[in-house]
């Protein structure tokens, strides 16, 4: 009975080993709920904070996750649908549903260790390294507006300032932003105060 058990355990362990992959551990994990239930995500999606899902700065949308509270060992599996956390030295945003079972409500952040589960990620980590990144920083339907805010960007260094116009409006947009550089240029935003930008993978 006891190598049976041992044999068990042993395949239980390889069969894990398999399907994920650790990504980062002993980082921190905060939450997001009421304020921004019920609007858009940078994937598109409108958050739900009762569905399974997270904000990452720069995994793939569609990326699942396994997050364990590394205090109590809670565990939950949530789907990359947003760009955040917007704090620094956090490394992910799950949803209030996540957190109730995280067990981390109370606290508000927790101490985690993130693991990779689907396989368009685990497949390989170049697939993060080499992806691009565009920031849309503003939208407007006077292209004297965009164009004030295109220039005081350039004034502050951002480089690959475009517009995207459409019918209604112009679209200010910073693109192609290495993965390597995504952190720093949402950092030199919102020193600048520009917080409301929405960051999207460049196609």
């Amino acid at each position: 009975m006891k190598l049976k058990a041992i044999f068990v355990l042993i395949f239980i362990s390889l069969t894990s080993a398999l399907f994920s992959e650790v990504f980062k551990s002993n980082v921190e994990a905060s939450y997001y709920a009421d304020k921004y239930h019920g609007r858009k995500t940078a994937s598109g999606e409108i958050f739900n904070m009762y569905d399974m899902t997270c904000a990452h700065k720069t995994l793939p949308f569609g990326t699942v996750l396994r997050i364990t509270n590394l205090k109590n060992n809670k565990i939950v599996d949530v789907r990359v649908n947003d760009r955040g956390p917007f704090v620094k030295n956090r490394e992910v945003d799950v949803s209030k549903a996540a957190a109730q079972k995280l067990g981390m409500i109370g606290s508000g952040t927790a101490r985690v260790k993130i693991e990779i589960l689907n396989s368009a990620l685990a497949k390989t980590k170049s697939s993060v390294k080499a992806a691009f990144w565009d920031v849309q920083v503003g939208s407007f339907s006077s292209h004297e507006n965009a164009n004030n805010l295109a220039q005081n960007l350039l004034k502050k260094g951002f480089e690959n300032v475009y517009f995207q116009k459409t019918s209604t409006v112009t679209r200010v947009v910073i693109k192609k932003i290495p993965n390597s550089k995504l952190e720093l240029t949402e950092s030199k935003l919102r020193e600048n105060g520009y917080k409301d930008f929405i960051v999207k993978k460049n196609s």
